[in-house]
């Protein structure tokens, strides 16, 4: 069943307002909530473990498919194996998230394990949300992993977010790309108070002319950690480039490791990481128009994460 709470989390991790007209599939504390497959995409449960496959039948263009996890119990941890099988010429939207309502005392929690299969010449962009709610004492608890596979023309974009209120992740992502293939990652993390975010990125370009764009931006506050390590292996003619860009306030503490390898003559690859605080002059331009600091810090912040 769907309470009011949950349908604040699907509006905040997948944009959901209602039920999409798409396929979808909605976990809820661990279950099956709904379900809805369409004559291109197929959604099953797993026989052998928890999770659901994914069918999009090749040539399927312009259709969105929703898999949003919702928790609102305390102590609840919840591990998913999901595996996305996306058919050559295919061209579609995935929106998936996970959001965690914790009024309790104990630890709520999301494991997320998906694999994706991009089929020749496919194309699919996935956006990913995090977002932790609760006035209790417990933490929420997200470590997505997330597995790619790219065949030959394949594409894939990837938007990940970490909106707020997760108070510790591991986010690991692994990817193979084919000749002429492309992933592209855009990752957006917030921290505050005393929470800790890791993420660690690998990316194999094995292919001829494939590609990579890996760039992160986050904005660590109060107490929080973050640490961004990401490494791209140039194994052909391909190109590739990863890129850190982290605003840091208070006591905030921000690890940046990019790191490339070329393994093939013709591999050129880029690595780039910046960490700094607020310039003076951006909070005194802002606070010229009226804004307090903390709206101009605020202003600046939305503005970096846009």
């Amino acid at each position: 069943m769907i309470n009011e709470t949950d349908k604040q989390l699907l509006k905040i991790i997948a944009d959901m307002e209602g039920i999409p007209s798409g396929a979808y599939n909605i976990r809820a504390n661990g279950a099956l909530a709904d379900r809805k497959s369409t004559p291109n995409i197929e959604i099953k449960t797993k026989t052998d473990k928890p999770g659901i496959d994914i069918i999009i039948r090749p040539g399927t263009k312009g259709e969105t498919v929703h898999i949003p996890v919702i928790i609102d119990e305390t102590g609840l941890t919840d591990l998913v194996y999901n595996d996305f099988i996306i058919g050559e010429n295919s061209d579609v939207t995935i929106m998936a998230g996970c959001g965690i309502h914790n009024c309790g005392d104990k630890e709520s929690r999301h494991d997320g394990i998906h694999t994706f299969f991009v089929g020749k010449n496919a194309k699919v962009k996935y956006i990913e949300r995090h977002y932790g709610e609760g006035d209790g004492s417990g933490e929420n608890i997200m470590n997505p992993t997330t597995v790619v596979n790219i065949a030959e023309g394949g594409y894939m974009e990837m938007e990940t977010s970490q909106i707020k209120g997760i108070d510790s992740t591991n986010r690991v992502t692994r990817a193979t790309v084919a000749d002429n293939g492309v992933l592209v990652i855009k990752e957006k993390i917030m921290t505050h108070g005393n929470q800790k975010a890791t993420t660690d990125f690998s990316v194999d370009l094995n292919g001829e002319k494939s590609g990579a764009n890996v760039i992160s931006r986050s904005v660590a506050k109060d107490n929080s950690f973050q640490c961004f390590k990401s490494n791209i292996n140039g194994n052909n003619l391909c190109s590739g480039h990863t890129e850190c860009d982290a605003i840091i306030m208070d006591n905030a503490k921000v690890e940046a490791i990019p790191e490339i390898c070329a393994n093939h003559i013709d591999a050129s690859l880029i690595h780039e990481a910046a960490i700094g605080k607020i310039a003076g002059e951006q909070l005194i331009k802002l606070m010229t128009l009226g804004l307090s600091e903390q709206e101009a810090e605020q202003e600046i912040v939305n503005g970096f994460l846009k």
